[in-house]
């Protein structure tokens, strides 16, 4: 009877050992996903992904990852993204666990004076339309692609997210 109680803590011991050493190996085979930490938003189009332990970021619109771009990575990427909420993860042996990412819109209209003309410069990262004004009278409206530039008359310029 005390030997069969012997093997029974034994056996016991063997499973608790193995069940430590079997977490461990899961977590260290898991990617270590450094930054954005989860539920990260900014205004910056340019965001730095940094990890460990993983070779591939899988980035979707959708939480299910049912059509998501799948990028070959090193650690530290820079990734562009548009405006929008984002679902991201790390490839590895195993995967890391889902993180989500938002981008916001950001409209900044810069003007530079350009002799006889100003030019303006849509410095954000969305889509801008902008209004065009000689003092109080409307004199017509422009669209901007981010980081395009157009030459244009006028004392007022007023710029808003374009909707498409």
């Amino acid at each position: 009877m005390e030997r069969r109680k012997m093997i029974i803590a034994i056996d016991i011991a063997v499973i608790g050992i193995s069940f430590v050493l079997v977490l461990l190996a899961v977590n260290y085979a898991r990617p270590l996903v450094i930054s954005p930490v989860n539920d990260f938003s900014t205004t910056n189009d340019s965001v730095l992904f940094s990890f460990q332990k993983g070779n591939i970021i899988e980035i979707d619109d959708n939480p299910n990852f049912t059509s998501p771009q799948k990028i070959s990575a090193a650690n530290n990427l820079v990734i562009n993204l548009e405006p929008g909420l984002y679902y991201w993860k790390v490839e590895g042996i195993l995967d890391s666990s889902v993180r989500t990412i938002t981008i916001k819109s950001r409209v900044d209209l810069k003007l530079k004076d350009a002799g006889s003309q100003y030019q303006l410069v849509n410095a954000g990262n969305t889509l801008l339309n902008v209004d065009m004004y000689n003092g109080t009278k409307y004199t017509g409206n422009i669209t901007l692609e981010t980081e395009q530039s157009k030459n244009v008359s006028g004392t007022v310029f007023i710029g808003r997210q374009s909707n498409g």
